[in-house]
């Protein structure tokens, strides 16, 4: 099971149907079912406003975006999918606070859901900075099926290492 860095955390159980999956071949197909189309958010602009829409909707109160953009310096093993920054930066009397949000670029030619779900993740930090009970109750407030979609989404991360994209 050495291919499965993605799913460590993960249970025995569910580490063995992967590895079944992957061994009979049949782990592309299975996300193909799953999720049969890629997105079509392109430009850091429809991504932008893709996100300002999810965080209209579910965090209206919470501080300006200032940023979100796709980064292809993010490595989805070594660091993250993707980042929340928070700046704070001094304007005479005032402390002005910048939020950005940065997108692994491997989730440029992925199923909607797995951009949605690493959107939901990156605005929950709005509200919670660490990853505690709350922080994961607001994903799923947000996204109801947002633990099987992570466990899907480190599936595709999967399948993408051994070179297999049906979205490419």
């Amino acid at each position: 099971m050495s291919q499965l860095i993605y799913l460590q955390g993960y249970p025995d159980s569910i580490q063995k149907q992967a590895q079944t999956l992957i061994e009979r071949g049949k782990l592309s197909g299975y996300l193909r079912k799953r999720y049969p189309d890629c997105h079509n958010i392109r430009s850091e602009k429809a991504l932008y406003n893709y996100c300002m829409t999810l965080k209209n909707h579910y965090l209206k109160k919470s501080p300006p975006l200032s940023k979100v953009s796709w980064d292809k310096h993010i490595h989805a093993v070594r660091d993250a999918l993707g980042t929340h920054t928070f700046i704070s930066r001094v304007q005479g009397s005032k402390l002005k606070a910048k939020h950005e949000i940065r997108v692994a670029h491997i989730f440029r030619h992925s199923p909607e859901a797995f951009l949605q779900m690493i959107l939901v993740h990156e605005l929950a930090h709005f509200r919670e900075k660490s990853h505690n009970k709350a922080f994961y109750q607001l994903c799923c407030h947000m996204l109801p099926d947002y633990h099987q979609l992570e466990l899907d989404m480190r599936l595709f991360l999967t399948q993408q290492e051994m070179g297999d994209s049906p979205w490419s």
